[in-house]
């Protein structure tokens, strides 16, 4: 993200004028490294690579492996679909996205608000997550993925992605995996409506 200060001399204070704009911009800034700290500390530990539809409704299962709480606890794995309704790639529409339970009652949604100000916004669409109860099934995180890499594997399932995620932060996970699979699938969804006539 880049940043222009400008200067203007005017009656009653050009130097007021400067201090708050240099206050704004570490603000900012502040915010830009928080989100970047929280969006690197959720991973998607086993991709998928196929593109969203372009009309109508995608599905996107994953495993969420999230990390436990305190010592002497273990890991979860949930597994659940987030399922997104009109995926019409990314456009400069102003209609905002709707979210459905992403967030449980202890994690921070503003991770949302701070996306959507600074991305291209995700043109009409409804992004709703639904899952099972966590499972224990491990003290790592790496030994989870693990386990559930070599069963995905057996079953020669690649549709069906690998998320994990420090404590508290497991809606981020799931926010990065939708994200990304809108971000990447654009390019075929804009071949796509040009195909059909959509765009020139």
């Amino acid at each position: 993200m880049a940043f222009i200060l400008t200067t203007s001399v005017e009656p009653g204070g050009p130097r007021g004028r400067m201090k708050g704009l240099a206050a704004m911009w570490f603000d900012e800034f502040d915010d830009e490294l928080r989100f970047r700290d929280t969006w690197e500390a959720v991973q998607i530990a086993r991709p998928v690579n196929y593109s969203l539809f372009t009309f109508g409704e995608s599905e996107l299962p994953y495993y969420l492996v999230c990390d436990k709480t305190a010592d002497g606890e273990t890991v979860s794995v949930t597994r659940g679909e987030v399922r997104i309704t009109r995926a019409t790639i990314i456009t400069p529409d102003t209609a905002q996205p709707e979210f459905r339970n992403f967030f449980g009652e202890q994690e921070d949604d503003s991770i949302v608000e701070f996306l959507m100000a600074r991305t291209a916004g995700f043109s009409n669409l409804k992004l709703d997550n639904t899952s099972g109860p966590a499972e224990i099934v491990s003290d790592r995180i790496e030994e989870a993925v693990e386990k559930l890499n070599r069963r995905l594997d057996d079953l020669e399932e690649d549709r069906t992605a690998i998320l994990t995620a420090p404590a508290g932060l497991g809606g981020v996970a799931l926010l990065r995996y939708a994200a990304e699979r809108i971000w990447a699938s654009a390019p075929d969804n804009v071949q796509e409506l040009r195909e059909r006539g959509f765009l020139p």
